[in-house]
């Protein structure tokens, strides 16, 4: 009874995951890799404080910007039970990968199969046979950016779908949930999304990031990885008398990395479960270079043994340059969140269920990637991902659907009220 309600209830909804979306994303909220400061972009606060307004324009009372850029958020419990509190969480940021200032999202509606062609740039083409996923939208609607810039779907879309769904349950008071937390990140896309995080004043038990891709979607499994940089010291010397003597650390840089296996261990020779080593960036002088990498795999053994390849291929290339050395730094970033998932199984099962209740098949994967969910859940809040509907991401090519954007807040309308239904004291002890 209380399924049929809900079903009815979601059926004469307003979803406003749409207008929220077209707004969150001609806000400049590029994330800096490089940058030392917390967030690395102010920016990403202008975005923040949006947030803050609209959750507050909806009936959210406790919302708050933070110093470093974090959207803390309270919808409180109207069940009668003592409930687990359910945080869902999604990044602000936008890749670096690609502009994201000036986006101008374009609605392509009753998508009909063929290419689309974008109008700022004609040459950025989003074609059917490179993006099979776009078969199943077929009648749907789809936005895109305008060919200049990426959309910034990932993961603004999720963000959007949060909200709309913050909205549903206060314009809904008869539905019964716990409490529930919303949280917004900044800088997931450099690797820092949670670390600073507060989670005493989150204070959620068990948590689900918004930021997958095809509809029907649950990641309990991410790449575990790490970062290494080779610090090269080479011999500096005058270009006209430097014969017998200079020995470039530039060069010897570049030779590190052409001797790099092409067939195996990198992007674009590598796929499922298959990890990698990724030169990301190369700098420096005659005298001394740096370059830098990200090791990935979802096995944290084999990240081990690709840092051992990696100073093995660095010391052949230095054995040929005598007055020179290296050194390797390996730091770790996060790691495979499936470790910690797999002690709480109700967290992925209620997660099929509220697919299901949406009306999809669900689909249990791994990711290619992480999320802020990997490292969430090793700092003790169990995180899995779900999807947003985000698709080509970091590229001029991404995409959504607004039917998509809608199934997700419908995924997580279901999952709040699958954990309020389902709860028992088993539960509650975890």
């Amino acid at each position: 009874m209380k399924q049929t309600h809900l079903i009815e209830s979601l059926k004469s909804y307003q979803y406003i995951s749409l207008s929220k979306f077209l707004k969150y994303v001609t806000i400049d909220t590029q994330s800096d890799p490089h940058s030392k400061s917390f967030p690395s972009t102010e920016k990403q606060k202008n975005l923040g404080k949006i947030l803050v307004e609209d959750l507050l324009e909806i009936g959210v009372k406790d919302v708050h910007l933070d110093e470093h850029g974090y959207v803390y958020a309270t919808i409180p419990s109207n069940s009668e039970k003592s409930v687990p509190v359910i945080c869902f969480c999604s990044h602000m940021d936008t890749s670096p990968d690609a502009s994201g200032e000036n986006v101008k999202p374009i609605i392509h509606k009753n998508y009909n199969g063929e290419d689309l062609v974008l109008p700022d740039d004609q040459n950025q083409v989003i074609r059917l046979k490179d993006h099979p996923k776009l078969k199943s939208q077929i009648g749907n609607d789809i936005i895109t950016a305008s060919g200049t810039t990426l959309l910034g779907a990932d993961n603004k879309a999720g963000v959007a779908e949060i909200v709309d769904a913050a909205n549903f349950f206060i314009s809904h008071p008869e539905i019964k949930h716990g409490e529930i937390k919303i949280l917004f990140t900044p800088d997931e896309e450099v690797g820092r999304g949670v670390e600073r995080v507060d989670l005493k004043k989150l204070n959620a038990n068990f948590g689900y990031t918004v930021d997958g891709e095809a509809r029907g979607t649950i990641e309990n499994e991410t790449f575990s990885a790490d970062y290494a940089a080779i610090r090269i010291k080479g011999v500096s010397a005058h270009p006209g008398f430097a014969k017998g003597s200079m020995e470039s650390a530039i060069k010897i840089a570049s030779e590190i990395v052409a001797a790099l296996p092409k067939d195996r261990y990198s992007p674009e020779s590598t796929s499922d479960k298959e990890g990698f080593i990724h030169p990301v960036s190369m700098s420096g002088t005659v005298e001394e270079a740096t370059i830098e990498f990200i090791l990935r795999d979802f096995a944290d053994e084999e990240l081990a043994s690709h840092a051992r390849i990696l100073e093995a291929i660095a010391n052949e290339v230095i054995e040929g340059y005598p007055n020179s050395s290296f050194e390797l730094e390996v730091k770790e970033q996060y790691r495979n969140m499936k470790a910690v998932l797999d002690k709480f199984p109700q967290v992925i099962e209620f997660a099929k269920e509220a697919v299901e209740r949406a009306g999809m098949e669900p689909k249990l994967q791994s990711i290619r990637g992480g999320t802020d969910g990997s490292r969430l859940s090793f700092m003790g809040l169990p995180c899995p991902n779900i999807f947003a509907g985000e698709h080509a991401f970091h590229s001029k090519h991404e995409w959504v659907s607004i039917q998509d954007m809608q199934k997700a807040v419908d995924t997580i309308i279901h999952l709040a009220v699958v954990w309020e239904e389902k709860f028992n004291q088993e539960v509650a002890n975890y």
